[in-house]
């Protein structure tokens, strides 16, 4: 079993139900800030699973400068501070600096490192003495047991609220690769983890001046994840993926959610079930 992590009231790992983070890869504007996040309330409150809205302020490591990065710090945390007050959803988004640490911890329930970041030891510390919950998205270059030294970073300021996000191995030019044995054994240094669909389905720079992406292969790995014991799914979601302005190519469009959701949590109630064990099969 992992620890368990309150975020805004949201339980997340434990014995706790399946934990959701999802939204648009990057805020596009309020308006469809504002729609993602009342749609994915809505669907989440059908499925009853727990909803941290995701969405980024600024998208820093875009594979061409010519790309959106998204409205910046200071807008970007204004509408997700709107989003969490509106819906009364607790919201997350990607930090990239150590100056950036204070205002949007000031904002967001949880931060967010992305993987790219994943070791940048005075980002982590300054991430964790906010005593905020901090995900920190596995590095596409790492090993899943090299996890444990980005957690003794972390927590070596005396918070524990930690939880990790698998996102893909590098595989090669332009692909990633998930070996699903990393979950359990990131899971055995006792931090919930959490499963990255997704970004794990991304072909990184494969359409040249921007990543590609493979979406159709979303649910079946949000099954594998979840029947391996994930503590939560991330999906990265939008009206029309193939309009949006980041990461189109491997978002999951929102009329599709409900579904994917309510199969991922069938699977979860199975594998945590009491009542089937070794003995009665």
């Amino acid at each position: 079993m992992t620890r368990e992590i309150n975020i805004a009231g949201t339980k997340l790992g434990g014995n706790n139900p399946l934990f959701i983070i999802a939204g648009p890869c990057v805020i596009e504007s309020e308006e469809i800030a504002f729609y993602t996040a009342e749609r994915l309330k809505e669907i989440c409150r059908r499925v009853n699973l727990p909803l941290l809205f995701k969405s980024s302020y600024d998208k820093a490591n875009r594979t061409s400068l010519s790309f959106f990065r998204g409205p910046g710090l200071e807008k970007g945390l204004r509408i997700l501070f709107d989003v969490r007050n509106k819906f009364n959803i607790p919201v997350i988004s990607d930090i990239h600096s150590v100056e950036e640490v204070k205002p949007a911890s000031e904002v967001l329930d949880a931060l967010q490192i992305p993987a790219f970041l994943c070791r940048q030891t005075d980002l982590i510390l300054a991430a964790s003495k906010t005593g905020k919950p901090v995900n920190i998205k596995k590095g596409q270059f790492l090993a899943p047991w090299d996890v444990k030294n980005i957690i003794e970073k972390f927590i070596s300021t005396g918070n524990q609220n930690i939880f990790i996000t698998e996102r893909g191995t590098s595989f090669g030019y332009n692909n990633l690769v998930v070996d699903f044995r990393g979950l359990s054994i990131m899971r055995a240094f006792g931090y919930p983890v959490i499963f990255d669909v997704t970004h794990s389905l991304q072909l990184p720079g494969g359409q040249g001046q921007s990543s590609g992406g493979q979406k159709e292969f979303a649910e079946p790995l949000a099954r594998a994840a979840v029947a391996v014991g994930a503590d939560g799914i991330f999906m990265e979601v939008h009206l029309e993926p193939d309009k949006a302005l980041c990461d189109g190519p491997n978002m999951i469009k929102i009329d599709e959610m409900e579904k994917i959701l309510a199969t991922v949590k069938a699977i979860d109630q199975l594998v945590n079930s009491t009542s089937i064990s070794c003995d009665s099969l």
